[in-house]
């Protein structure tokens, strides 16, 4: 089903890169996180699902842990997949970041510090998410039509969990060990879109959730996932998973259970 390349774990922090046909960006990417003050805290998996391009070779020219799958699974299964290979090596943090160049490889650390910043109660963030759109964040152009599409599903995550999330639809995210190991369990986690949806339903579980601005760049390589007629799809799909999540989770109470007795145990 998938090829699997694996380096020997030795830092408590793994940057998971979902990439897809991504010859022309990857290896810049790679050649940022390689620089010392990412490489000496964190490790890197790449997921390439199904590249039918050099990607595979311009990773295993690098030399850092791939997996690599036989057919194309979609986003949300190679960060399932990465989730999984996570927890097996005892990660306490992972930060997913695409292999683009959309996301600067300057958030990492900031993500990183914040994961581990305690509040009050001393309790620290389940999932902090890299916002294009808070003050502070770097300029990144967008249509009328996404801003009006991000304006909705921020709508839709405040109506149904009380959350004000910036962006919604941020790929940039960082995870607790306990974020992921949930993520990691089969039906937890959608396997194609990941977005708005996967907010609402970590909030109504009682994941804590936080934000910090972020730098992005507008992708100048390759082909959007977000492409042609995508989008339509992709908004229509979101608004209607997001709310079975909610309906699911505040209605029939599904997954809370599951929830409060991991976190007794």
């Amino acid at each position: 089903m998938k090829e699997y390349r694996e380096v020997k774990k030795e830092k408590e922090l793994l940057i998971i890169m979902p990439a897809y046909n991504e010859e022309k960006s990857i290896e810049a990417v790679l050649e940022k996180l390689e620089q010392p003050e990412i490489a000496n805290i964190a490790d890197i998996l790449v997921m390439d699902d199904a590249s039918s391009d050099s990607t595979n070779w311009i990773v295993k020219r690098h030399k850092h842990a791939l997996i690599t799958h036989v057919f194309n699974l979609g986003y949300g299964s190679a960060l399932q997949i990465g989730y999984k290979y996570a927890i097996r090596r005892k990660y306490r943090y992972i930060i997913q970041m695409d292999s683009d160049g959309q996301h600067d490889v300057c958030n990492i650390k900031k993500i990183y510090q914040k994961l581990k910043e305690e509040d009050k109660n001393g309790k620290c963030p389940d999932i902090v998410l890299g916002s294009r759109f808070m003050e502070g964040s770097a300029d990144f152009p967008v249509s009328f039509a996404k801003k009006m599409a991000y304006a909705l599903f921020r709508k839709i995550v405040y109506w149904g969990s009380g959350y004000k999330i910036t962006d919604p639809t941020t790929g940039l995210q960082g995870l607790s060990r306990r974020a992921v190991l949930f993520y990691s369990k089969y039906n937890h986690f959608d396997d194609r879109y990941p977005d708005t949806n996967m907010i609402m339903q970590m909030s109504l579980l009682g994941f804590r959730i936080e934000e910090i601005p972020a730098v992005m760049h507008v992708r100048t390589q390759g082909i959007s996932m977000h492409s042609g007629f995508k989008p339509l799809i992709y908004m229509l799909r979101m608004c209607l998973s997001t709310l079975a999540v909610w309906f699911r989770i505040k209605l029939l109470k599904e997954d809370v259970e599951t929830v409060e007795k991991e976190d007794a145990v």
